[in-house]
């Protein structure tokens, strides 16, 4: 991770030095498990160091709570009663945000409890003075971009065979792709691709930092009821296969930086 944290950081500060102005908004996409987080927080720690006021916005934090899904769930499909794809964030909020950052005032970031798949109270939220420089935005689909209608037609995997399948589930993500989500993925002025080596190591990356949030949450002595064994784990991924295998095949040629990593998340190029 050190060679990939010395990259963006090298990025960032040139992107910061271009004088176009701050604050500047990062855009940090990467597959469940690929290091986003410990990326994002190093990053933070090394701007910080140098008084570069930086903070970070998950695009988790942003999740609807249960009782929005599981409307969604009704009205729409039931798939998005699971967390995780376009449709189950508070886009409107996320841009609000964004635009307060922008305009150099004083916010509240959302946190999200993954444990208990809930938001966290207000009173939990982490404040952000005014007059940010940097706001790392990162997210396992920030800054992707819809697929053409005739791609949505076959499934991707089980998942989409037995229980989407005529679609609706899949264009409905799509079309919000197409939406909202392209509205708060404008805000983002530079783009980095944390790049997997494929889906397929998505569930073992995801299986360890499962097993990293159960110990943290063990050794705070809180519940870990709300996490997931591994079955739960791969239905749970399914979810996110088609979005992640599109992101790697057409993000790379417009993100201002891919990092390219092996499966243990060695950075390749």
């Amino acid at each position: 991770m050190t060679k990939s944290l010395d990259r963006v950081e090298s990025a960032v500060r040139g992107w910061l030095d271009s004088g176009t102005g701050r604050p500047l908004i990062l855009g940090l996409c990467g597959a469940q498990g690929s290091g986003k987080s410990t990326l994002a927080a190093g990053l933070r720690d090394r701007m910080v160091a140098h008084g570069i006021a930086t903070a970070i916005l998950s695009l988790d934090d942003l999740y609807l709570a249960g009782n929005a899904r599981a409307a969604l769930a009704r009205d729409i499909h039931p798939l998005l009663r699971t967390r995780g794809v376009p449709l189950t964030h508070d886009v409107a909020h996320g841009i609000a945000l964004l635009d307060a950052i922008r305009e150099g005032h004083a916010v509240s970031l959302p946190r999200f409890d993954k444990a208990h798949d809930e938001p966290e109270p207000e009173a939990r939220w982490q404040p952000v003075p005014a007059g940010l420089d940097l706001l790392i935005f990162e997210g396992w689909c920030v800054g992707a971009r819809a697929q053409d209608d005739d791609a949505l037609t076959a499934p991707a995997n089980a998942l989409e065979r037995d229980e989407d399948p005529v679609g609706i589930w899949r264009r409905a993500v799509n079309a919000a792709l197409r939406t909202d989500y392209a509205d708060l993925f404008a805000r983002i002025d530079r783009l980095i691709l944390l790049a997997a080596p494929g889906f397929e190591i998505v569930e073992r990356w995801r299986t360890e930092q499962e097993d990293a949030l159960r110990r943290t949450l063990e050794t705070q002595g809180r519940s870990t009821t709300g996490l997931m064994d591994a079955g739960a784990i791969a239905r749970f991924v399914a979810h996110y296969e088609r979005l992640t295998r599109w992101i790697l095949a057409e993000m790379p040629a417009r993100a201002d930086l891919v990092l390219r990593l092996a499966a243990d998340r060695r950075l390749l190029t």
